[in-house]
């Protein structure tokens, strides 16, 4: 079947089953960013910006994709918000071990993007999806409050 969506600003059009899953997917175009962990969509190291929202790969069948929109790290790694969120963790100290760091920095920016000012129990219900043990959870309010501040500075001049 082929599928027709946009990939990191270009189209594309894949062959494939279409219960395969994006993540398995994502290899096939060299992308190497989105990992493959738990594959049931509990661990966010496969999460990708699907029409613009974070959401894990690996339960989405690649059929689910057509004429849609998907944003990798790769691409997400040349723009002002990862910036943001990449110095509002180093600032507040977030392991970035390799891992979980797209999930990380892709939830973070989906909060961000709808609250920029999220409380500590925002941050815990939208990392709900994240398996990390590289970082604790004080750690990772502090970086992604501290990613707010930077964005609305940048956004904003305050």
């Amino acid at each position: 079947m082929m599928i027709p969506f946009t990939l990191n600003g270009s189209e594309v059009f894949i062959d494939a089953n279409p219960g395969e899953r994006l993540v398995h997917v994502l290899r096939r175009f060299g992308l190497a960013g989105t990992k493959e962990g738990c594959l049931s969509g509990k661990c966010g190291s496969c999460m990708v910006l699907l029409n613009g929202n974070a959401v894990p790969s690996c339960i989405i069948p690649i059929f689910q994709v057509k004429n849609t929109t998907i944003m990798t790290i790769e691409k997400f790694a040349e723009t002002d918000a990862y910036a943001d969120i990449v110095e509002g963790f180093r600032l507040a100290g977030v392991s970035m071990c390799g891992f979980c760091n797209t999930g990380k920095i892709l939830t973070a920016h989906t909060l961000l993007e709808e609250n920029i000012k999220p409380t500590k129990q925002d941050i815990n219900n939208w990392f709900s999806g994240n398996l990390c043990r590289c970082t604790s959870i004080d750690d990772l309010y502090a970086g992604v409050r501290q990613a707010g501040l930077l964005r609305r500075k940048r956004d904003h001049g305050k």
